[in-house]
This record gives structure tokens, sequence and C-alpha cells, in this order.
């Protein structure tokens, strides 16, 4: 069978492609504007400032060392933040063909609530919705791990969805929060290091102090420059350093994750030392360099929920009893190995709570029914 001519010139789908390419395209415009900063900002410093400006040998290798450093961290983290894919949720929540074409043949009721009912009892999950639905996504069909969320701009389910970010073209969330929140942290760095180092000099310029030639609006508008992304920068950085310390991501912070009992805003926080440790991992000689060490897969995380579910099965060994007194609950299945140990050294978490709670696959999840939610 001869395959489909391809859309005419000026078919429909034809100018939808177009039109696709072109938004593409111009996605890209925020970062070019950052890069173009950075590439004037070092032309600016290197040669005007530290190699025409600078008179002692000593202060210009300290500040081009000091600099190169810096700017080297900058740049890493700004490309790993750009360039790692986001990750998306693994094939155990996607809807097998199966069930999907029953959740289109069946109308919405109790056969819909059916087939989401067999194909999320085993998962790891334990948000719900507003309305206290399971979280599916009808554009990816999956059902949605906890903390992730339907990106409009990548048209994609992001695992630990934090935000979009237009001026690194991507997503931020799971895979490379680390990245970002590095980027802002050496940004930051960099535009204090430029602006505390070239303030003499821009004081020398209003004092005429400076020889008239162009190095002298270079660096004018470097410390301009610098000191106006010094103060933006901070307090962005602030603001994620804060979210980091309470484990929530920004999209928490304006719906706050609902459980099956009741809307938790502090559900995923483990403490300011586990929640550091969840994002940037065990090894601190990571810490700070870009590079991967978040703990965990991204679809399963640690929960420490301040009332016990009335509908979640019954454990071994008086279970209940203990989580109650100590005013926290087990997750629905075990963790990852990465992230479960993140409870082992909790004195609230018994040990012999976490051995009951070895090996339990899931457990059905009650009250299913389809709604969308991005």
């Amino acid at each position: 069978m001869a395959a489909p001519p391809p859309p005419a010139a000026g078919a429909p789908g034809a100018w939808g492609g177009v039109r696709r390419r072109c938004q593409r395209l111009l996605y890209w415009v925020p970062v070019l504007f950052i890069s173009s900063i950075l590439c004037w900002s070092y032309y600016a410093y290197v040669t005007q400032l530290c190699l025409l400006t600078m008179t002692n040998i000593g202060e210009k290798v300290v500040c081009l060392v000091a600099y190169h450093i810096f700017f080297m961290l900058f740049v890493w983290s700004y490309w790993k933040t750009i360039f790692t894919l986001p990750m998306n949720p693994s094939k155990e929540f996607h809807l097998s063909y199966s069930d999907k074409e029953s959740l289109e043949r069946e109308p919405r009721g109790e056969s819909q609530q059916e087939v989401l009912r067999r194909a999320a009892k085993d998962l790891p999950i334990y948000t719900r919705t507003m309305s206290g639905a399971i979280r599916y996504c009808d554009r990816c069909h999956l059902v949605k791990p906890d903390r992730c969320h339907h990106c409009s701009v990548c048209d994609k389910c992001i695992l630990k969805m934090d935000h979009h970010c237009p001026w690194v073209n991507n997503c931020v969330g799971f895979s490379n929060y680390k990245f970002f929140l590095l980027f802002l942290a050496y940004s930051l760095l960099y535009c204090l290091f430029i602006a505390a180092t070239d303030l003499q000099y821009f004081i020398k310029f209003w004092t005429n102090g400076l020889p008239d030639t162009q190095a002298k609006f270079h660096i004018m508008f470097l410390f301009f420059a610098a000191a106006m992304f010094s103060v933006s920068l901070s307090s962005l950085f602030g603001y994620h350093c804060w979210l980091v310390s309470k484990n929530k991501s920004t999209l928490e912070v304006f719906r706050a994750p609902i459980f099956r009992h009741r809307t938790d805003k502090n559900g995923f926080s483990l403490g300011f030392s586990k929640n550091l440790r969840q994002v940037f991992g065990d090894e601190k000689k990571y810490w700070l360099l870009p590079v991967f060490s978040s703990l965990g897969d991204g679809c399963s995380f640690p929960t420490c929920l301040v009332n016990q579910d009335p509908e979640q099965a019954s454990t071994p060994g008086g279970l209940n009893s203990t989580s109650k007194s100590e005013n926290h609950l087990f997750p629905a299945k075990p963790l990852r190995d990465s992230q479960s140990h993140l409870l082992t050294d909790a004195p609230s978490w018994p040990e012999t709570a976490a051995k009951a709670d070895k090996g339990k696959v899931g457990m059905s999840n009650p009250a299913l029914t389809m709604e969308n939610e991005t």
C-alpha cells in the first residue's frame, strides 16, 4: 500500500509544523541573550579591565585566576541545566494498550474507575487531585507519580517538576534541579566578584581617574550589569534555598500536595539535613560540582505525614499504634534504596517498623476516579 502524500504547502498541517518550528527557535532567544551577555562580560572584564586598565601585576593575576574559576563553574552549571533532559515517568506508570482501549471505550463512571484501579494498584503513588482522585494525565496516558506534573511547553510529564524556565529553555525538575541551584549560586558569585573588583575603577570613572579610552565605558556598564543581576539572582537563589530546606517545589508552594486524607504542605519534608541530601546526595565531595548526585529515581519519595490514613492496609507487629504515637506515616510501598535510607536514622521511624515494611509491593488505592490535572 502506497504511503499517503505529504500535506500541500498551504495545508493546515504544513502551517502547523512551520509554526511549531518557529516557536522552538523563539524559545532559544532568552538563552542566546544570556550567552551574549556572558561573552561580552568576559571580553570587558578580561581584556578591557584586567589587561588594559589594571597596572598592578599581582592584582591582574589574582583577578584573572579567580575570575576564570567562577566563569568555568558558571558556564558548566548553566550548560548542564540547559542540556540535561528532564526525566519522564517510567514504563510502569504508563497504561497498557488494553487499558487505554478500555478507558476510551467505557463511559465515565465505575467502569473507568476499575480500569484505573487495576493500573495503579501496585504503583508507589501517594498524592491525589483536589477531588481525591488518582492523578492521571490524558495526554501522556499515564498515572502521574508523586510530584510529577505535565509541562504545557514541553508537552511531557516531568518528574518532580519545579517550573519551566525560559532562561534555560528547559524544564527544571528531578534530573537537573541540582544543576539549576548551582547555576544560580555560581552566577550570583560571578556577578558579585565582578562588581567587587570593578568597584574601584567604577569610582575612578566618575572622578575622571581613568584615561579617556573605550575601556572606561566597558567598566561602567560592567559594574551596572553585575550589580543589577546580583540583586535579582540573590532573591531567586535565596528563594530556592528555602525550597530545598523545606523539600518543596515551586509548584508545591502554590498548590500544596494532597494526600489521601488531607492536604499537607510539609508532607515531603524530612528535616533540613535530609532535605538537603535528597537534592545534593550523600557524598559531599560532589555537592559543589554540576554532576548528578541526587537521591532516588524521581518516581517515589519519602513522606512524613501528620495523620494516619484510615484506608491504609493494616501492618503486623503493632505498626499502626507506633506510627500514630510518633505522628508519622510510612510510604505506601518500599522506596528505592537511595531514598529509603534517608529514613533509617530518624528516631521517629522504628527499626522494627522498617523491617515490617520491607518487601511490601504496594496496596490498592481507594476512591479512584479519572481527573485530568496539569
